[in-house]
């Protein structure tokens, strides 16, 4: 099976760089495929929880200190993030006008610089992957739990508090024509309508490392069952990367993360992982959690900060990340590209 994409109109980028990027994109072959036919999956209804959850975890950046967060339902449209050792500080909407940086991790943050939450990546990803319009996130600390099996706990939170429906259509956005966004390291950000005018989104992500992790690449749409499958993948980090925390961590608190484990990140060198790679290919022998971790809880969570409706359409991504990510969905309300789909 083979799948093609117009390049879109180039909003970011040197249109010759982006150009040799899609090429080498399009000659990069699919590993796994994961369309599903019909309805997606998930309610036409807007949804919120029927009651709360909480989960608790070593803090991502703080390691020996435990953390909590509480997933409970909304009367409010949308996700919020409420810091409850901040007595006067407003929750903070989850939404692109909030993002505080990108740079290694996305950081929301409203108000008061001390009321944000780190890494919500793998956190607001839920809201697209689950189908969940409106919760309240209540947390203690601006620092995560992190777990060993990335993001399942957060699932399970969320299927145990009961999605339930709402008395109101839920809300569809997408964006009027192809659009294209290219970085600065060969990566590029491709957003399209959807075809025939379904109400689904379907991902085609491709990275590349000069690590074992190397060249990888999916194609799937997004469904209850293709997010709880992408959600068990955790984050990856050289192993030089790792060397790097552990000896001067404490020094930098941007890039502190005294709770990596190689239970809970997936360490890769050169030519071997540090631990047991998940999504291991029976046929190839290649380990495709990198890309389904990139793929679900990191696109998919910048495309859930668009805070008007469930984006729907295609996005097409090669060798991106948070940053480009973040900038592509900002130059999207930039230039009035989004429009509800009845």
């Amino acid at each position: 099976m083979e799948f093609s994409y117009p390049p879109g109109r180039t909003l970011l980028g040197e249109t010759q760089a982006v150009r040799q990027a899609i090429e080498r994109f399009h000659a990069q072959p699919v590993d796994q495929v994961m369309l599903c036919e019909g309805d997606a999956g998930y309610s036409p209804r807007r949804t919120t929880l029927s009651g709360k959850r909480s989960v608790t975890g070593p803090g991502t950046f703080t390691g020996r200190v435990r953390r909590t967060l509480t997933f409970g339902p909304s009367t409010n449209a949308g996700w919020w993030i409420d810091r409850t050792d901040l007595d006067e500080q407003l929750m903070t909407y989850v939404s692109i006008r909030n993002v505080w940086t990108s740079a290694r991790n996305i950081v929301l943050r409203s108000g008061n610089p001390h009321n944000y939450l780190r890494m919500v990546e793998h956190i607001i990803a839920l809201r697209l992957g689950m189908g969940v319009d409106d919760v309240v996130i209540s947390t203690n600390s601006g620092d995560p739990p992190l777990f060993d099996r990335s993001s399942v706990d957060l699932v399970e939170a969320v299927e145990q508090c009961e999605i339930i429906e709402r008395d109101e259509p839920a809300q569809y956005v997408t964006v009027k024509e192809p659009v294209t966004f290219g970085g600065n390291r060969g990566d590029f950000l491709t957003f399209l309508p959807p075809e025939n005018g379904e109400k689904k989104l379907r991902l085609d992500v491709a990275i590349d490392f000069s690590s074992v992790i190397g060249q990888q690449r999916i194609v799937f749409d997004v469904t209850p069952d293709s997010f709880r499958h992408g959600a068990f993948a955790r984050t990856n980090a050289s192993h030089r990367q790792m060397l790097m925390v552990r000896l001067f961590g404490f020094l930098f608190a941007d890039t502190r993360n005294l709770g990596y484990t190689t239970d809970n990140i997936l360490i890769h060198g050169k030519h071997k992982y540090y631990g047991e790679p998940r999504f291991v290919q029976e046929d190839s022998g290649k380990a495709l959690e990198p890309v389904w971790h990139r793929a679900t809880l990191d696109l998919l969570a910048a495309i859930a900060l668009i805070d008007i409706g469930r984006f729907v359409g295609r996005v097409v991504s090669y060798r991106a990340g948070h940053t480009l990510d973040v900038r592509a969905v900002g130059l999207l309300y930039k230039h009035n590209l989004l429009e509800p789909l009845e």
